[in-house]
């Protein structure tokens, strides 16, 4: 009888270690077993009027999980107006309405606790109440919207981030044109480009109007990437024992000089890599050749920008660079009839091309961008129209 029981003792707890294991496997996999995320929604201004914005949004929880529930006991919103002038007298209020199927929202605002089921989803609408006596200086709203998840994994704080411009440059602005030899250079100032954006509407919205035949579209990485959702904020990071150790390795100029920065750059190609390209970057350094970490990591190592690496508000993110870039151009040739190309230029001349259209001569493009007219700063041009120039026979 003892001998059975015990028997019985050891099958349940080989049952739990497997549930275990199949727990922490999916946690693995999935960045965690309450996985549950929001869209970035649709977003629109339902008033819009020279003293009152009223900024609307539609998003959706996503439960990703094949067979968990997610509790979502918490959410709420908050917004930070970016703006070119004072925000003085300018007042924001934010509001989230659930608009569950089966739950009609409370009078009072009082976000109750809700289960999403299994690979079910639900939607929330989040308004932002924008008053004051001057909005013309407005430039983008950076919501907010902090949940709580409750499952599998615990309780589990979470925050997704929305920048949603409020105003557009003039199209009908002519820039200021640039020769730089073999081109004409003409950096075009956009709104800040986000997650809302898309690249192919981005050219057509500033790049069509002003175009010529002939003329080319170079897009900056780092807003694409931006486009693409694919940055982070450090708090989402948590560093491992390889992103701790090698970050200290690096100038502290280098965006990988972080744990958080070396960490985004382990979640994206694996420890084991990093570690490797560490150490046989490290030994071809003493016998005089560097840069072989780079070239070991992957292209993402030298993409990869730190906090401080680009303009507000995502000067508070680690972005990674874009995905599928060649993709992308073809694309915006296609949509646009226009030659494209996504690059990576800097003010010490350096310039990398990402990706460009077949019709394209990488030489020409680097000639063409070495003085780097979109900038470093805060000029928000990242597109530049390149207009080449007749060659002298």
């Amino acid at each position: 009888m003892i001998e059975t029981l015990a028997t019985g003792i050891a099958a349940a707890g080989s049952l739990l270690a497997l549930g275990g294991l199949g727990l922490e496997l999916n946690y693995r996999r999935t960045g965690s077993p309450n996985k549950l995320e929001l869209t970035a929604g649709e977003w629109h201004l339902a008033v819009n009027e020279p003293n009152r914005y009223l900024l609307v949004g539609e998003m959706e929880f996503r439960n990703l999980t094949q067979r968990f529930e997610v509790m979502l006991p918490e959410v709420r919103a908050q917004v930070k107006l970016l703006s070119d002038g004072s925000l003085d007298g300018v007042t924001s209020q934010t509001k989230v309405i659930p608009c569950h199927k089966d739950a009609a929202a409370r009078a009072d605002d009082y976000w109750f606790g809700y289960i999403v089921k299994a690979q079910k989803n639900t939607k929330i609408k989040v308004s932002v109440d924008i008053q004051g006596q001057d909005l013309t200086k407005l430039q983008s709203a950076w919501v907010q919207v902090h949940f709580v998840t409750y499952g599998p994994g615990g309780r589990i704080p979470k925050v997704r981030n929305v920048v949603v411009p409020l105003q557009f440059p003039n199209s009908d602005t002519v820039p200021t044109a640039r020769n730089v030899g073999v081109a004409e250079v003409l950096p075009i100032r956009t709104h800040i480009l986000a997650e809302l954006d898309n690249p192919v509407e981005i050219v057509k919205r500033y790049v069509l109007p002003r175009a010529q035949k002939g003329d080319i579209v170079a897009l900056a990485e780092t807003p694409l990437a931006l486009m693409q959702g694919r940055y982070r904020h450090p708090s989402e990071v948590k560093p491992g024992w390889a992103a701790k150790r090698v970050c200290l390795f690096f100038l502290p100029t280098s965006s990988l000089a972080t744990a958080c920065g070396m960490q985004t750059l382990v979640d994206v190609v694996g420890p084991w890599r990093v570690v490797a390209a560490f150490a046989i970057g490290a030994a071809a350094k003493i016998f005089g050749k560097p840069g072989v970490f780079y070239q070991l990591a992957g292209e993402q190592a030298r993409l990869i920008d730190d906090v401080t690496g680009t303009l507000p508000p995502f000067d508070q993110f680690i972005v990674l660079g874009p995905d599928n870039p060649q993709k992308v151009v073809e694309e915006i040739q296609r949509e646009t009839g226009l030659a494209a190309a996504i690059v990576d230029a800097n003010d010490l001349k350096a310039v990398k091309i990402l990706a460009a259209t077949s019709d394209l001569s990488v030489t020409f493009l680097e000639q063409a961008l070495r003085s780097n007219p979109a900038g470093n700063a805060d000029e928000r041009t990242p597109v530049v129209l390149i207009r080449p120039l007749p060659q002298k026979s």
